[in-house]
């Protein structure tokens, strides 16, 4: 990766714009890629598939994010940033056609697909991007700045999208259709800002490779407890973007859209708004914070399905998003701490993984009991199997943290 030379004032003034519009281009289409939350309901409704088909839908968008994550998702460290993101964009634009044009199960499956891999090109990238433009922009200055901005983009992208499209499916008519055409008019614009920004990386010629995996030998059953915690803290958002909203119109007998979104919103907007104010927290602490917020969300959740109770739901939602966001965080700590500073972005591709393969296989699991037994012993079960994951693994979390 080779940065730009440090450039005089004006072109610094570039840097620092260009450092807006790849964070709002992030996230729009990171809002984008969550859009669909609280819509499934009305999937269903219309063509008659229960949550099961929900959570494939689902697990389409995770192993689409898998798969670009380890085929392209570093490519940009070689071609450039812009090279990527703007393609990056589009494959969710496209994913947004599919969307407008066929509503069937096989489109939802398709246009799901497609943003995951937009989404598995972008995450890293545009969180590069940003760094390197903040630094380029105010050089010297720490990171923290578009550290902030980019879990904002990031987390508080994803809640965005599910709260305007929430809001759009509720309010203004149409609802499989205009929440669609706002967002590809927003990442239509934000295609034609990243070509704005400056570009930070000077493209080379290597030899391709897949994304590596490594994991720390002298640390192994540390860096697995941490994969095991992260695999449970995205199982968790995972549960809220595509089986959330069902709960909330089915067993608490809350149809509005806007509050299907709201609560998606509220989930993503606890983890960002905790990575942000825990930002300096001692590892030790932030793992403790958060997985005892996220505990007591998961218990919380359980009990108002159960009641039912939607106060303690959105209680519960807040807590759970908070506790995950933070959790996360520190399993990103843990594995950055463990990893030698030469293998690190293969150690956290290794937690990212376990991350994202638990944003799939255990709600897959859950969309499968919902189907044998009801929906409140299903979302029991789900919540011992995550809470007997982090009690199997938390002692060595906290070994030498």
């Amino acid at each position: 990766m080779i940065i730009e030379a440090l450039p005089p004032r004006t072109t610094s003034r570039r840097h620092g714009a260009g450092f807006w519009l790849v964070a709002y281009t992030f996230a729009v289409t990171m809002g984008f890629s969550a859009a669909p939350a609280p819509l499934y309901v009305l999937y269903q409704a219309k063509d008659g598939f229960g949550p099961f088909t929900v959570t494939l839908v689902f697990a389409a968008y995770a192993l689409g994010v898998i798969a670009s994550l380890f085929v392209a998702g570093h490519v940009s460290d070689w071609v450039g940033r812009r090279r990527v993101l703007v393609p990056a964009v589009l494959v969710n634009v496209l994913a947004g056609i599919v969307f407008l044009a066929w509503s069937a199960v096989p489109a939802l499956l398709t246009a799901r697909f497609l943003s995951g891999i937009s989404i598995g090109l972008l995450t890293a990238t545009a969180t590069a991007h940003l760094t390197e433009l903040h630094l380029a922009a105010r050089p010297g200055a720490s990171r923290t700045r578009a550290d902030v901005v980019a879990t904002a983009a990031n987390l508080g992208g994803i809640g965005l999208g599910p709260l305007v499209a929430g809001l759009l499916a509720e309010y203004a008519g149409d609802p499989l259709h205009v929440p669609y055409l706002v967002f590809q008019v927003l990442m239509l614009i934000g295609a034609l800002a990243v070509t704005l920004a400056p570009e930070t990386v000077t493209a080379t010629r290597v030899r391709y490779h897949p994304q590596r995996v490594s994991v720390p030998p002298h640390a192994r059953a540390r860096y697995l407890a941490a994969g095991a915690a992260a695999l449970a803290e995205f199982a968790v958002f995972g549960m809220f973007t595509s089986l959330a909203p069902g709960f909330l119109a089915n067993t608490l007998h809350q149809h509005s859209h806007a509050l299907a979104g709201a609560s998606v919103f509220a989930v993503f907007g606890a983890a960002a708004v905790a990575q942000i104010v825990l930002a300096r927290t001692a590892l030790r602490r932030l793992l403790a914070t958060g997985l005892g917020l996220l505990t007591a969300g998961l218990v919380l959740v359980t009990v108002a399905v159960w009641l039912p109770s939607l106060a303690l739901f959105l209680l519960g939602t807040v807590l759970a998003g908070a506790g995950a966001g933070a959790g996360f965080k520190a399993s990103v700590g843990i594995v950055l701490g463990l990893a030698p500073s030469e293998s690190r972005g293969e150690a956290l591709s290794g937690l990212f993984l376990a991350a994202y393969a638990g944003l799939a296989v255990p709600v897959l699991a859950l969309g499968v009991a919902t189907q044998a037994v009801d929906v409140r012993i299903a979302l029991a079960g789900f919540t011992v199997a995550l809470l007997a994951i982090l009690a199997t693994v938390v002692r060595r979390l906290f070994r030498a943290s």
